[in-house]
């Protein structure tokens, strides 16, 4: 991998500057693309944006920025991307070369003084170039991302597998209000969001059983996304049909795992929703999300059930003078764990009057079988 320092100044970056209004931002002459398919829009506010402009007047230097070079061979796009830095350089372009710019204490670029302009445009910038392999960048995204304003790591996918099907896909899954997130937004989590990326990131987890990278090394040139978008909607159908009330706990579930394995089950939705009512109701389930894989997996380990506490492990483990009842040997107190004598699935309840202490061995062995 090669990493340069070019010498930039503000006039050299601003020069070409322009925005189509539709996520097209370039700058540098028509050979940077200020805004390439990984980058979110702009989010500085005007006391950040503000902040970038004193700098430059007042002749601070600003944090070091990065670029990544596409090669000579990308001659459909510009030759470089902002890796970081887009928010500066937006700033920076849209006071110095937008018709009309915002104003910076009043006074917009045309309304400075000749001197004032000039030491703005000969203002010296500092940018590395990277060029090199894919995993080469994606390393190196992954380092200089650790400050600032981070991207999401979906986002240095979109960087390294940028193309046609990323473009095509965001189309679906990238903007507030937009296909996925109307059919999706009561089914993914409340973290998640649409400007971040993370509701593609999503789709494609599910889609590839967890492998992002490799689907998308396998898709970066195909044209369209609409497989992906298809199964999407597909999920979110299977989910309608199989839990047909609605609760504010199946945000967040891991909706495209069940899919991929029990799409083709025969299920009973009025069953279902049945046993999620008395589950809801169950004091010893804490985790009401875990209900939806419980009902289809029988794993409780998705439901949290409750354990004991502290105070009644060691009124047990005093009751029973430390001895294991399986095996009838002494154990310290930590060594031994608390255990259900009747299990929660047969209607154990976590009380003193439900619970033996087991040494660690008997417990695994009781646990497996």
């Amino acid at each position: 991998m090669k990493i340069e320092l070019i010498d930039l100044t503000v006039r050299d970056l601003v020069a070409g500057y322009h925005d189509d209004g539709e996520g097209g931002v370039v700058g540098y002459g028509g050979k940077l693309d200020i805004r390439p398919p990984f980058q979110r829009a702009f989010i500085y506010d005007p006391k950040e944006r503000d902040a970038v402009i004193n700098s430059i007047l007042k002749g601070f230097p600003l944090n070091v920025m990065y670029w990544a070079d596409r090669g000579a061979g990308a001659t459909d796009k510009p030759r470089y991307e902002i890796i970081d830095g887009q928010q500066r350089t937006i700033s920076i372009a849209r006071y110095v070369a937008e018709k009309p710019g915002f104003s910076f204490k009043g006074l917009g670029f045309d309304n400075q003084q000749s001197d004032i302009k000039e030491r703005i445009l000969n203002y010296e910038l500092m940018v590395y170039v990277c060029s090199g392999t894919d995993s080469e960048k994606l390393e190196w995204f992954e380092i200089i991302n650790i400050a600032g304003k981070q991207l999401t790591n979906q986002e240095l996918l979109n960087a390294i597998y940028s193309g046609p099907w990323v473009t095509d896909a965001k189309r679906y899954f990238s903007k507030s209000g937009g296909p996925a997130h109307q059919i999706g937004r009561d089914y993914l989590s409340s973290a998640t969001k649409v400007d971040r990326q993370q509701y593609l990131e999503t789709a494609i987890k599910w889609i590839s059983e967890n492998n992002i990278k490799e689907y998308m090394r396998l898709h970066q040139d195909v044209e369209s996304a609409e497989p992906l978008w298809e199964y999407f909607q597909a999920v979110i159908d299977w989910i309608k049909a199989a839990f047909t009330e609605y609760r504010s706990s199946m945000k967040g579930v891991d909706w495209g795992s069940l899919y991929n394995v029990y799409k083709d089950e025969p299920l009973d939705p009025v069953k279902i929703d049945a046993e999620i009512e008395i589950l809801l109701d169950d004091d010893e389930v804490r985790r009401e999300s875990g209900i939806y894989p419980y009902v289809l997996t029988r794993e409780a380990k998705h439901l949290n059930l409750r354990q004991f506490d502290a105070r009644m492990k060691r009124r047990m483990y005093r009751k029973q003078e430390g001895i294991c009842v399986i095996c009838k040997e002494h154990f310290g107190l930590n060594e031994m764990e608390a255990d259900h004598k009747t299990p929660w699935i047969e209607g154990g309840k976590t009380v003193e009057d439900n619970c033996q202490m087991l040494c660690r061995k008997c417990n695994r062995e009781k646990s497996s079988k």
